[in-house]
């Protein structure tokens, strides 16, 4: 497991969105903008079940985030990692939490009918950051 410089912990407070790299079923790669949290240890993005990056994820656990500064995009981090634990536990409270971070609102605007919210928590192998 790779360690967070202390430096760049400020990212995950900041609205900083992570570019989330996934690898589709013949190899290429898929990435989309995600949320994303950092609980200390691992980088925990939320999904609906069923999307691209959540059917990637649960096939091949390897990942890369690129993170960059908001305020700054010349500085960024970037993480390559592992999908250690997926869960449905807690996850709409948990893009609540998100959608208070990102946009303001108590609740998560965007839900679809039926629409099941998937915690991932990213264990980071490798980090690298710039600027």
């Amino acid at each position: 497991m790779a360690a967070i410089p202390e430096k760049y912990q400020d990212l995950f407070h900041k609205k900083s969105f992570a570019q989330l790299a996934t690898i589709m079923p013949d190899g290429s790669p898929h990435v989309a903008p995600v949320w994303f949290e950092y609980d200390g240890k691992n980088i925990l993005v939320n999904t609906a079940k069923g999307r691209v990056k959540d059917q990637n994820m649960r096939r091949d656990a390897r990942v890369g985030l690129d993170i960059m500064d908001p305020d700054n995009p010349y500085r960024h981090l970037s993480v390559r990692g592992r999908v250690v634990d997926i869960t449905e536990k807690g996850a709409d409270e948990h893009i609540d939490k998100l959608t208070k971070k990102y946009i303001g609102q108590d609740k998560y605007p965007y839900r679809g009918a039926g629409e099941v919210r998937v915690i991932y928590k990213i264990e980071p192998e490798r980090v690298h950051s710039m600027g």
